[in-house]
């Protein structure tokens, strides 16, 4: 069997539906369809089970996914080797990063990259700095960029420190908050960083908010808050310096320290040796 028909039963198998697969192969349906039965006549069984709800993988469909996903990562993974012995940088970039990096700050580097490297590919994740972790650790990215101080075991390199801010469009000093009856902009996150807002919470008031709205994405909470709807706790790295009215009140310690938040760079030893990796960490390393 052909690698490239391998790969379209790790797309199928990802997916679990032919529009997307097909979306994603860049085939018609009748077309995915017709190679699927193709390949399924050359195993000898059927693979996948059709229904109005998608796709069902068989027994037997299990064990040949479980394959072909092994041999398309080795082939993956001899095509980057045998890219590093080319003077251009080649291969894919795989990231993992978390969601405010990959909003804020990552975009400028990227864009960077693919204008420097034009050979090179991206493959892009975002999540909870939890979630970047167990992609790491599950070896299905090079490279990490995680908010918070978590343990690793590999390469870890500092990125940036940023600071938490009160952001409103009303409130200008801290002690106000407890006279507003504005509701507090909650957005979902680790539970680090969640944390952090809660101990500084309590150590400040000593109560629970008044109201609170919680929302899925950290720039729904940003944009609601310059809005005037309520306000939010947001780290520097989504602010610029230029946003007009809008208050930023900097959270401090008990020390009167700004409360900071580190972002850091995770990676492999193995991963770091690969070409679009270290075009990649050349690159924000000279935009520090």
């Amino acid at each position: 069997m052909q690698t490239s028909e391998l790969q379209i039963l790790v797309v199928l198998a990802e997916e679990m539906n032919m529009r997307k697969a097909s979306e994603r192969l860049f085939v018609t349906q009748p077309a995915l369809s017709q190679r699927l039965q193709s390949i399924e006549k050359s195993w000898g069984f059927q693979i996948f089970i059709r229904s109005p709800k998608g796709l069902l993988l068989t027994p037997a469909g299990e064990k040949v996914i479980s394959f072909a996903k092994e041999v398309v990562e080795k082939e993956e993974k001899v095509r980057e080797q045998i890219s590093e012995l080319e003077n251009e940088v080649h291969g894919t970039l795989k990231l993992a990063v978390a969601s405010i990096i990959g909003q804020h700050w990552l975009p400028e580097r990227l864009k960077k990259y693919v204008q420097t490297y034009p050979h090179a590919k991206i493959s892009l994740i975002t999540g909870w700095s939890s979630e970047i972790l167990k992609s790491m650790y599950d070896d299905h990215v090079h490279l990490g960029i995680i908010r918070g101080n978590h343990d690793w075991k590999g390469i870890k390199e500092h990125l940036l420190t940023d600071t938490l801010y009160l952001v409103d469009t009303e409130i200008s000093r801290v002690e106000d908050v407890l006279h507003t009856e504005r509701p507090f902009i909650q957005f979902k996150s680790d539970s680090s960083y969640y944390q952090e807002i809660q101990d500084w919470w309590h150590r400040q008031f000593q109560t629970t908010p008044k109201r609170t709205i919680v929302v899925d994405q950290i720039e729904t909470c940003k944009q609601m808050a310059f809005n005037g709807i309520g306000f939010a706790i947001l780290p520097s790295v989504t602010l610029k310096e230029d946003e007009q009215n809008i208050y930023k009140i900097p959270l401090l310690d008990e020390y009167g320290q700004p409360i900071e938040r580190d972002t850091w760079l995770l990676g492999f030893e193995s991963s770091f040796e690969l070409k679009q990796v270290k075009a990649f960490i050349d690159i924000i390393r000279n935009e520090k």
